[in-house]
């Protein structure tokens, strides 16, 4: 008995030959789960940039209007209105700066130090005082380039003025057992080196008895200077 083969039938008059295979769907693929724990620590990180942005803005906004100096000011000087300018700036709170406001309140007082232009005028650069108070001298001294401490001399400074033996004089031996006689001072002022000879003038104040002596040393060539120590001992 022969066997009969079953024939596909057409679909919509196509043979079965010629039909086409639909298409192939995509498998599905599983999206990758984000740890909590990651997505917080990102947030965080912007939220912390964002705020040091906003904190660096508001910094750079915000200005103070300070007196500054825009001429020369030397130790002693009066100030006067021409000697001093206002400025805004974003000043750091660790800076102490004279505010704009009280400009009136610092002219008419002295320069406790040099002043240069261009700088922010401190509380504590300018002073009420005279330099030289009330029964004291200004002595001024000339010292050469090897008589110069290395030690910066400033307004305030305690010096001694010691008299020494004339160059060329040798002191007896009476004189060599013998404390060098000292006179206290204070600098007030000291000059930079003069240009080719490097001498530096040092304005030192002493009482008014003993102002007349140091300068018959200095005038002499029989003084040196000495810095004492910082509490004076």
């Amino acid at each position: 008995m022969s066997k009969t083969h079953e024939r596909a039938a057409p679909v919509n008059g196509v043979p079965p030959q010629m039909q086409v295979a639909g298409p192939v769907t995509p498998p599905r693929v599983s999206a990758r789960r984000r740890r909590p724990g990651v997505i917080a620590l990102s947030l965080a990180l912007i939220a912390a940039g964002g705020a040091g942005v906003a904190v660096l803005l508001l910094q750079v906004g915000h200005r103070t209007e300070v007196v500054t100096v825009v001429r020369d000011v030397q130790v002693g000087q009066v100030l006067t209105e021409q000697d001093l300018g206002e400025a805004s700036v974003a000043l750091d709170p660790a800076v102490k700066a004279v505010g704009a406001d009280d400009l009136k309140s610092v002219v008419g007082k002295r320069a406790a130090v040099e002043l240069k232009p261009g700088s922010l005028l401190a509380p504590s650069q300018v002073t009420k005082d005279s330099l030289v108070k009330p029964g004291e001298q200004l002595v001024p001294i000339g010292l050469k380039p090897e008589q110069v401490p290395a030690t910066d001399l400033v307004p305030g400074q305690k010096v001694k003025l010691v008299h020494v033996p004339a160059q060329g004089i040798a002191a007896s031996d009476a004189e060599s057992d013998t404390p060098p006689e000292t006179i206290a001072g204070r600098v007030v002022k000291a000059s930079k080196a003069a240009p080719g000879t490097g001498v530096v003038v040092v304005d030192v104040a002493t009482t008014t008895a003993d102002g007349p002596t140091a300068a018959a040393w200095v005038s002499a060539g029989m003084l040196r200077l000495v810095l004492d120590a910082p509490d004076g001992s």
